[in-house]
């Protein structure tokens, strides 16, 4: 069973394994086996839904929900999590006519109103900017952020895919703090580890979230060097700890001192479970720094 962890010092809950709906529109669902996915991930304790207004090219928010719309009981058990600010022509905004990103306050604001509008409910638990934007006026962002919590519509609010020094930039301006940073992160990609952002998350005691934890499934088949040397140790260490590579992989990750929430973009109950029973698997630290070892292709000094 997946427990909701503290990801922030104001008292901010996510499950330490987060659904996330990216490719909601690729799994095949209908509204009846949305909605079981929805339940049988919350009965696992996986009560955490990321989104963003952009995926599935401006649908998927509202695909999930047509879900609480007709069932509005769900949606006290859930944390509802997505991101704005990236813009691109589709047919769902035929306004939108360039790729771009938009941190102004009107489009801060109107988004959030928008996802509240597809979802069908009265409050976002977390809302994120999606990606750095180079006009990104820090001031400007505060005001909606400000505005929206005000009233009510956005309870928590973090950032995606930020640097630790647009994190301190944002944060300067605001009364409140900022509650998660989003960012990529597995045993094959490792930027955040050594740019400083988890070490800000640790300082500042907020959990980061994970997004493509298993590199995007090239752990399970890439052909590069360094996934042939990390399904290796993995499957080494599969047998020493009775746990298949994701679940590995994802323990891994959860043992980091910054404390991450991990998002599993995965439509597949099989794959939900294997996720949420990865919190009862603990590494040791030896086996950690094997597989550190197994992806950088060296030892530590």
């Amino acid at each position: 069973m997946v427990s909701k962890i503290k990801i922030a010092p104001n008292g901010a809950e996510l499950s330490q394994i987060v659904l996330g709906f990216w490719r909601l529109r690729d799994w095949n669902l209908d509204s009846s086996g949305l909605e079981n996915l929805i339940r049988e991930s919350i009965d696992l304790g996986v009560t955490s839904f990321d989104h963003a207004d952009i995926y599935g090219s401006f649908t998927c928010e509202e695909i999930f929900g047509e879900v609480l719309k007709k069932n509005p009981s769900l949606r006290n058990g859930m944390q509802l999590i997505t991101k704005c600010d990236i813009v691109f022509k589709s047919p769902q905004r035929p306004h939108y006519t360039y790729h771009y990103y938009d941190t102004s306050k009107q489009h801060i604001i109107q988004s959030a109103e928008r996802s509240l509008q597809n979802f069908g409910t009265d409050r976002l638990d977390i809302l994120l900017i999606h990606r750095e934007d180079p006009l990104l006026n820090a001031d400007e962002v505060a005001a909606a952020f400000n505005e929206l919590k005000k009233c009510g519509k956005v309870i928590n609010f973090g950032i995606s895919n930020f640097t630790p020094s647009k994190f301190e930039l944002l944060q300067s301006c605001l009364d409140f703090p900022l509650v998660t940073n989003q960012v990529e992160f597995s045993s094959m990609h490792f930027n955040p580890m050594e740019d400083g952002t988890f070490d800000q998350c640790q300082q500042l005691r907020i959990s980061p979230m994970i997004w493509s934890p298993l590199a995007g499934g090239r752990i399970f088949t890439g052909q590069s060097e360094q996934a042939k040397r990390l399904r290796a140790t993995f499957g080494e260490l599969s047998q020493k700890y009775n746990a298949p590579i994701d679940q590995l992989a994802l323990a891994w990750i959860h043992l980091l001192p910054c404390k991450p929430v991990s998002i599993i973009g995965s439509g597949k109950m099989q794959r939900i479970r294997s996720a949420a029973e990865s919190v009862n698997v603990t590494l040791s630290r030896e086996d950690w720094f094997r597989i550190w070892t197994a992806s950088k292709g060296y030892e530590v000094p």
